[in-house]
């Protein structure tokens, strides 16, 4: 049995971005796999790289050894066939939360050496999910694309081949009116929600079915 590992990075569980990272889940799921879901924000107490440099010490390199909320999480990873990985874009970049888990899980493996420069030599193929309120045609190369790839391109070097997917123009709160929220159409967000999020669900539950049967 594979053992896949999916991470809400939003605070919300039940809304865009725990929504697909779920589907994700259960399309990986449907295949055999054993999933396990963690959402960021419901654990124990974490931080990012506490820069203690213990992950580069003979006896734990290529480990994080500092123990907090996020400890678990880095250690079924390590352990897992695959990672899912969802968050919603907050000012441009992903969530606090995930910066956090980002930090402790590629900095573990960082040498600082000429040879070998990545001390993680079991790569896993990674999902990477992004909400946005903002369009998708704001994920230009000069746009918020630059950003993705980033991300994208360092977990493709020291975790797995990193696929990509935006989900754009989502519909924030159920009541747009009680937010005074001049600048956008509630209405079109509503109907966007009803008619493109559906299928937007449908691609990622599909991406959950091939980390299992054609991992990339």
């Amino acid at each position: 049995m594979k053992h896949i590992v999916a991470v809400n990075a939003s605070p919300r569980t039940d809304w865009n971005t725990g929504t697909l990272v779920r589907e994700a889940a259960r399309g990986a799921e449907s295949e055999g796999a054993e999933v396990k879901i963690f959402d960021l924000y419901k654990l124990d107490k974490f931080t990012g790289c506490i820069s203690c440099f213990g992950c580069k010490l003979p006896t734990s390199k290529g480990k994080c050894i500092y123990q907090d909320g996020i400890a678990p999480v880095l250690e079924a990873i390590r352990n897992a066939d695959g990672l899912i990985i969802g968050t919603p874009n907050y000012l441009g970049d992903i969530s606090a939360g995930l910066r956090a888990l980002y930090e402790r899980l590629i900095f573990q493996y960082i040498t600082y050496k000429k040879e070998p420069m990545n001390y993680n030599d079991r790569k896993i193929p990674v999902l990477f999910i992004m909400t946005s309120n903002a369009p998708e045609e704001f994920y230009t190369p000069e746009g918020y694309g630059k950003m993705v790839s980033g991300y994208q391109n360092t977990l493709s070097n020291f975790i797995g081949t990193t696929k990509v997917i935006i989900c754009g123009d989502t519909l924030q709160v159920n009541d747009y009116d009680k937010y005074d929220w001049t600048m956008f159409d509630p209405e079109a967000k509503k109907v966007r929600h009803e008619t493109v999020f559906p299928k937007e669900k449908q691609d990622v539950f599909h991406l959950g079915v091939e980390i299992i049967k054609n991992p990339w």
